[in-house]
């Protein structure tokens, strides 16, 4: 079979250009620092790249879900904090008023205690968040859940507590409604003498301690005075009940934050794990490719030096 000097020079052509793509190939696998550039270098494992890369956006998104939940909860708990605290001092106050030995003057200072209590928690009520939202308005973030009305507190807040999704199977109460904090009996309540529920209205139960202790009791019958005991000691048990409810509510916060402590600190492990496995698909051996580099490009150096060594025998120039 005879061979034309057309034909080798083609095939040493093509030669040449095969092998500098290779080695280009390798240079641009070098300068990135991938094994696989193109889907086609490793179909299969741009395959589990893909899988895996997608699951990381998944894990993202929850992150930043969960980033949100910390914050808001978070400020919840500080809430609760300040709640708590400020209705043991009401409930110190309201014993301290039903006290037999105190005169008028002694009450009306009580009183003006209580109100002053009674004012905080209304501010702790309408709370709002770094973005100016009401933290216990419910989904009606855009107005304060509570406003005064006719000497009362009324709620005007939303139904449902917010939550977020912040894991694949696991949905969180981020922050509760002000009819849940602040109108609401706890689990196992103290009840009235008679059996019945009393007053979960926390300002309610206020008001009502402070309208009893601006009572002047000066020339009051014994009958007056019963009442005043017994108003006295139901706005015990009504802010009692409100207490327990607020620290069943803090309860429940402080065990979500837990949780969202060790998922971020899953979600770290995870992301770690993930990024192993994709360096493993996709990354490039750097050594390995440094040494591939250099073999390739000698060889293409070699095709040049055998392309113009052949191009001065004697069959190409009799070609011309």
């Amino acid at each position: 079979m005879r061979i034309s000097t057309t034909f080798m020079f083609q095939q040493q052509t093509k030669s040449i250009s095969q092998t500098q793509v290779d080695w280009l190939a390798v240079g641009e696998r070098l300068s990135s620092g991938k094994r696989v550039v193109y889907p086609s270098d490793d179909p299969i494992a741009t395959s589990q790249a893909l899988s895996i890369q997608q699951n990381q956006r998944t894990q993202q998104r929850f992150g930043m879900a969960q980033q949100f939940a910390q914050t808001t909860m978070g400020a919840e708990a500080a809430v609760f904090s300040s709640l708590t605290d400020n209705i043991h001092a009401a409930i110190s106050d309201v014993i301290y008023g039903a006290t037999g030995t105190l005169n008028d003057e002694d009450r009306q200072s009580v009183a003006v205690k209580l109100e002053g209590v009674r004012n905080q928690l209304l501010t702790l009520a309408n709370t709002q968040d770094s973005s100016g939202r009401y933290l216990f308005a419910g989904y009606n973030t855009a107005q304060p859940p509570f406003i005064k009305e006719n000497g009362g507190v009324v709620y005007q807040g939303g139904e449902q507590p917010i939550v977020q999704q912040v894991d694949t199977q696991r949905v969180m109460t981020l922050s509760h409604t002000g009819k849940q904090v602040f109108l609401s009996a706890p689990p196992n309540p103290k009840l009235e003498p008679d059996g019945t529920l009393g007053d979960t209205d926390l300002f309610s139960v206020l008001d009502n301690a402070i309208a009893a202790l601006k009572t002047p009791m000066a020339d009051a019958d014994d009958s007056t005075r019963a009442a005043l005991q017994e108003a006295m000691n139901s706005a015990n048990r009504g802010l009692n009940n409100s207490l327990n409810n607020i620290l069943a509510l803090q309860s429940e916060n402080g065990t979500q934050l837990a949780e969202l402590a060790s998922l971020n600190t899953l979600s770290a492990s995870q992301n770690l794990i993930a990024e192993s496995q994709l360096s493993q698909l996709v990354d490039a051996d750097i050594t390995q490719t440094i040494s591939e580099y250099y073999m390739k490009q000698t060889a293409l150096q070699a095709s040049y030096t055998a392309f113009t060594q052949m191009s001065k025998l004697s069959l190409f120039q009799l070609n011309k």
